[in-house]
């Protein structure tokens, strides 16, 4: 069997559809047998999953979850790649599946020893024994891309050594070509209305996959990953060694935790399970708001929880840096206008966010599609963010897609994968979770923190109107949300009054001061009443006495309430 560059370590083969789609049509002897062996697994286990797939038999039921694991991995990495995915939705997917699919996450058999070790030897030119004190015989996890060893460098320093499986590159390149050209043909037929063809997302989908298995580009990941976190310490990610690590192996630091798979054990040792969540999302959030680059597989085998709390937060590790994205300044400020255009119900605005990230035309005009989000949204809030139903949201999302001309930009086909991993992740350790109960609060003060211009701009949107008028109940918002989401608002009290003290007598600031002043004049007469309001509600918010029993506790947290 032909094996193009399968055991090169130089320079790595990126992802090309047409080249190799034109490589494997002039193989048949590759993609004939590669096709049969995919259609007969997959249409038997849409025949069981037909006859049996409702049926409320719980011994059927985990059979059929035994067949669907079975099969995924059966077909290879691929398709372990997309299993992967739908194991992190509890919402979406059985749960008696769902405990199957978690072991595709990194409890999948492992190759041979003996072929780990010569590989590991020809990356990095000499013998474990020789480059480890200690090498174990049998890896601690196997996933669908390669096999994690726990080895020992020197003194106590434990590593993890990650060998990638023989033959991937020929493996995923083959059968890339071969779903794309299944996903041309089904496409059409399929009532989808994604903006982009099936085979357009598989596009997407190779590219990164084929830099998912480029280690040498996996440490650069990690390197500027642990960069961006280094004054986080509620955030680990372990170092990579440099001297250990090639295209094909991977050494980094080893990280001491628990996955994020199992709600009970979790809890066994004693892990604030909020503490967590608000940690997993709130960093999730730092990357796609405010770094710019992201991880972008956040699933419970990448994650691990550690002992501690910062601030409220509590000790993650990331691991596992193939899958990794950057978003551009300008599509982080549009997301994070969005978030606040949705908690504030402003329709408008919202439809103008939807264009500048891709999801609507240009051309089209946005006032037809401002009633349709407001019948969508409006009320998704009920009477708090943390009412926000985002499972029915984005259900309501996909109906729409149907009828209007709603897009998926290819470039947030990672980021929507990251996402919506993040929130199945959380999902799994507590299905009452809602994401937009975090996101909106982390986002409320970044703006009231006034770090750039364009987020100044973003809260002068929020708090007043396109004629110059003050939303006093909008700040009130604003301030009910930083308040209610502090872990403990009474000393949260000082700080966020400080932060606004601060934006508003910044350089910046005047921007602000200057609508203020803009506002009580209405019609070359003097008007305060909204000036009037929003200092009573400052005053309530921030009375003397909350201030005070604020500082106490900042100078002694374990006094009791005064």
């Amino acid at each position: 069997m032909e094996k193009i560059n399968q055991n090169s370590s130089t320079a790595a083969i990126r992802y090309d559809a047409k080249r190799d789609f034109f490589w494997l049509f002039l193989r048949p002897w590759l993609w004939i047998p590669r096709l049969v062996e995919i259609l007969v697994s997959i249409s038997a286990l849409a025949i069981v999953l037909t006859i049996q797939g409702s049926s409320k038999n719980e011994d059927i039921q985990k059979r059929i979850a035994k067949q669907i694991l079975l099969t995924i991995t059966n077909l290879g990495p691929c398709f372990i790649k997309i299993g992967q995915a739908l194991s992190t939705r509890p919402d979406l997917v059985r749960k008696d599946w769902l405990e199957e699919l978690t072991k595709l996450q990194d409890n999948l058999p492992p190759f041979p020893h003996e072929q780990a070790l010569e590989i590991l030897e020809k990356e990095l030119g000499a013998p474990a024994d020789q480059l480890f004190r200690e090498f174990p015989k049998i890896p601690i996890a196997a996933a669908s891309l390669g096999q994690v060893y726990k080895a020992k460098l020197h003194g106590d320093y434990w590593v993890a050594v990650k060998i990638q499986r023989p033959d991937l590159e020929f493996s995923i390149r083959r059968d890339l070509s071969i779903i794309r050209v299944l996903c041309r043909i089904i496409g059409p037929i399929l009532p989808l209305n994604l903006g982009v063809g099936l085979d357009e997302i598989v596009d997407e989908y190779g590219k990164n996959l084929f830099e998912e298995i480029d280690y040498e580009l996996e440490a650069q990941n990690a390197n500027r990953f642990r960069a961006l976190f280094s004054n986080n310490p509620a955030v680990t990610i372990p170092k990579v060694e440099q001297l250990l690590s090639t295209k094909k192996v991977i050494t980094t630091s080893w990280v001491n935790g628990i996955k994020l798979q199992n709600k009970d054990e979790l809890g066994g040792k004693d892990i604030d399970l909020d503490a967590l969540i608000r940690s997993g999302v709130i960093s999730g959030l730092q990357q796609l708001l405010e770094f710019g680059f992201f991880h972008a597989d956040p699933h419970p085998g990448n994650m691990f929880a550690l002992s501690g709390q910062t601030q409220g937060l509590g000790h993650i590790a990331y691991v596992d840096f193939g899958m990794m994205d950057s978003i551009s300044n300008q599509d982080r400020l549009t997301l994070t206008s969005a978030i606040v255009n949705i908690v504030n119900e402003n329709f408008c605005d919202l439809a103008s966010n939807f264009q500048k990230l891709g999801f609507l035309s240009n051309e089209y005009d946005t006032n037809k599609i401002v009633p349709v989000l407001r019948k969508v949204l409006s009320g998704a809030l009920d009477n708090s963010v943390g009412s926000f139903n985002f499972k029915k949201i984005t259900d309501q999302f996909s109906e729409l897609m149907y009828k209007y001309p709603f897009r998926v930009p290819a470039r947030f086909a990672l980021i929507i994968r990251a996402v919506v991993s993040q929130e199945g992740l959380a999902l799994r350790l507590d299905p009452d979770f809602k994401i937009i109960k975090i996101a909106y609060p982390y986002v409320a003060k970044k703006l009231i923190s006034g770090e750039s211009k364009e987020l100044l701009e973003i809260l002068l949107n929020v708090i007043f109107t396109k004629d110059g008028i003050l939303r006093v109940e909008r700040v009130e918002n604003l301030l009910d949300i930083l308040i209610e989401s502090a872990q403990d608002s009474d000393s949260e009290l000082l700080p966020i009054a400080k932060t606004g003290l601060n934006l508003i007598m910044s350089n910046d600031g005047y921007i602000l001061r200057k609508n203020l002043l803009l506002s009580m004049i209405k019609d070359e007469k003097l008007n305060t009443n909204e000036i009037k309001q929003l200092l009573r509600i400052i005053r309530k918010k921030f009375s003397p006495k909350k201030i005070a029993k604020g500082i106490l506790k900042r100078l002694n947290p374990y006094k009791p309430n005064i």
